[in-house]
């Protein structure tokens, strides 16, 4: 195991190794941006399945909602680039939310993180598995599959560790972006040069019968979607080589610019070729065959559609692990999540992701269109509380330049809230589990908070109670027989300066318990043996009783009770399963208990 765990990982990395991990601009862009980039490849599609409910007439609608979609990335963007500067050591909406407006809002805030990072991974394999089903319809029917297979392959490339992981997905990323800006490119040519009819599509500002308020703004919610991502750069800020807070902003406005062409793009694209979505195939996919046919370009925008699409998953493993470390050092969440793994990235946090993954991909049958709106309101909640706390932060503060920066956190949290209650009213039917975990989420922090209080204040030298002090120590030892292992667990036990060493014998007939009394007094007479007759042949039950009436009787006296389990280890591990049940089956019931003290003493065969 640990030769294919130094062949699938690496070797290990020594902490001093730490700083050569962080990330440049360009890998930062790669690794922190691919989400973000990605959902370029759905996020129009999102606004087209909304409007051509009404009809194919209303897809022109697509370029207003378009430019709204815009203005509220120009918000998020400058938004989060005061939030890197005003919180430079990452922790992203969570932190400000909790600072600024009160520990349940930062803990919605964090929560909510959490559960859409999971969904990102989940969202990202899905698409990249649909855009390999359009290009090849007849792996549909494995989908979930390859999804899964993805997954676990990402889990593995982060296990290896930060840099390695950002080197590798470098160039998918800037390979779909190139991709994507030659489609985009030769798309607007043909346009320009007349090469594609003008009658595709529907005239902007015809009018629509059924078009309504509420469905444009359904679609700008749905659209919105493609805008999942952007906060994940000032959460993983202690991941950017010094100074971290410049190169982070950096990489946040480049990844703005990017995403922000690559989304007007492809609306414009899909509005002039008339495009309608499809179940079949994506939106990119039908703009890329009308631009150049199934030809070898087509290929290479599919195959870096979905690469982008299964990486993109890479940002909820960047930053995932990141949150949780906030989370876990505010003693929200397990203290694990804080320990650095062989590569010195926080390996627990990664093997959760890649689980909790996976059981949504399998819960949801790797259907995106199902998991995009939990997906996306699982982002817009935080992004609504972290502007929110921005404003609160500027006007108690009131920092040189103030009013221009609590204008742009106003205008993010006033649209931030705006597509989150237009999820909840458009979409309840798929978002509705939101309201119960969200709130389970919450409680089960609160739950994990109070433990570690509870315990903390136990373990407190200035707060706790005297210990008593142990006037001595009784050692209880199950015998099964006169051998080599009990005279070594004989020894160990006398090595205690135990005040009381009882073997305990437990036969099953008369006779034997006879037989065994003798064999013993001739063997160690100075050791005291108990023999416990048991009728009903159980081992646990009698020695469970000696031990209660042992540990009721050395309470009084301030006694220690030990109990110490013989086993001998074969030379091949395999042969444990055919000696050592009766050890494991004691050493697991006792384990439970918390009187005694349990330890097991080995004794290893040579041969």
């Amino acid at each position: 195991m640990a030769a294919l765990k130094r062949l699938l990982i690496g070797r290990p990395l020594k902490s001093t190794e730490l700083g050569e991990q962080k990330l440049n601009k360009k890998k930062a862009l790669a690794i922190l941006s691919s989400d973000a980039l990605s959902s370029v490849a759905y996020g129009p599609e999102q606004i087209l399945l909304v409007l051509i409910t009404v009809s194919s007439a209303a897809l022109w609608y697509s370029i207003p909602i378009g430019i709204g979609v815009l203005v509220l990335l120009s918000a998020l963007i400058l938004s989060y680039r005061q939030i890197i500067f005003a919180y430079p050591h990452g922790g992203g909406a969570y932190v400000v939310s909790k600072q600024n407006l009160g520990l349940y809002p930062g803990l919605i805030a964090g929560g909510s993180l959490l559960v859409d990072y999971i969904l990102t991974v989940a969202v990202s394999v899905s698409a990249g598995t649909d855009a390999i089903t359009s290009a090849f319809p007849v792996l549909h029917e494995y989908k979930v599959a390859i999804a899964v297979t993805f997954v676990i392959l990402i889990t593995l490339l982060n296990l290896r560790g930060v840099t390695e992981s950002a080197t590798i997905l470098a160039y998918p990323v800037y390979l779909f972006a190139v991709a994507l800006f030659i489609l985009i490119g030769v798309g607007l040519y043909n346009i320009v040069s007349g090469h594609v009819s003008p009658h595709l599509h529907t005239p902007i500002g015809t009018p629509v019968a059924g078009i309504s308020l509420f469905l444009l703004l359904k679609a700008f919610a749905s659209g919105s979607s493609a805008l999942t991502g952007v906060e994940a750069i000032s959460n993983a800020i202690p991941n950017f080589k010094h100074p971290a807070p410049n190169n982070a902003a950096k990489t946040l406005m480049a990844m703005g610019i990017l995403l922000a062409l690559l989304f007007s793009g492809i609306v414009f694209l899909a509005y002039y070729l008339g495009i309608s979505p499809n179940a079949k195939e994506t939106v990119v996919s039908q703009i890329a065959e009308e631009t150049f046919g199934r030809n070898f370009v087509y290929f290479f925008i599919q195959g870096t559609t979905a690469l982008i699409l299964i990486l993109a998953a890479n940002t909820g493993y960047s930053a995932f692990p990141l949150l949780a470390v906030n989370l876990a050092k505010d003693r929200f969440i397990p203290r694990m999540f804080t320990v650095r793994g062989d590569r010195l990235g926080y390996s627990n946090g990664i093997i959760i992701l890649g689980l909790l993954s996976i059981v949504l991909i399998i819960a949801f049958h790797g259907q995106t269109e199902h998991l995009i709106p939990l997906y996306a309101v699982g982002v817009f909640i935080p992004f609504t509380l972290s502007q929110t706390g921005m404003i609160v932060k500027w006007v108690r503060e009131k920092p040189a330049g103030w009013m221009t920066k609590l204008t742009i956190n106003t205008i993010g949290a006033l649209i931030s809230f705006t597509v989150s209650v237009m999820f909840f009213v458009t979409k309840f039917p798929q978002i509705w589990p939101v309201l119960i975990f969200l709130p389970l989420i919450v409680y089960l922090f609160h739950r994990i908070n109070k433990h570690y209080e509870a315990v903390g204040e136990q373990l407190r030298l200035s707060t706790c109670e005297p210990a008593v002090p142990i006037e001595g120590n009784v050692v209880i030892l199950p015998v099964s027989g006169i051998t080599h292992v009990v005279e070594h667990s004989l020894n160990y036990a006398e090595s205690l300066s135990a005040d009381q060493i009882i073997a305990v014998y437990i036969p099953f007939e008369r006779e034997e318990e006879v037989r065994f009394e003798e064999k013993w007094n001739k063997w160690r007479p100075d050791v005291r043996l108990v023999t416990l007759h048991s009728p009903y042949r159980s081992i646990i039950q009698p020695l469970s009783k000696f031990i209660d009436t042992v540990h009721r009787k050395a309470s009084e006296s301030n006694y220690q009770v030990t109990v110490i389990i013989p086993q001998f280890i074969p030379k091949r591990s395999w042969q444990n399963l055919l000696h050592n049940q009766t050890s494991l089956m004691i050493r697991t019931y006792l384990l439970y208990r918390k009187d005694v003290i349990v330890t097991t003493v080995p004794y290893h065969l040579k041969k």
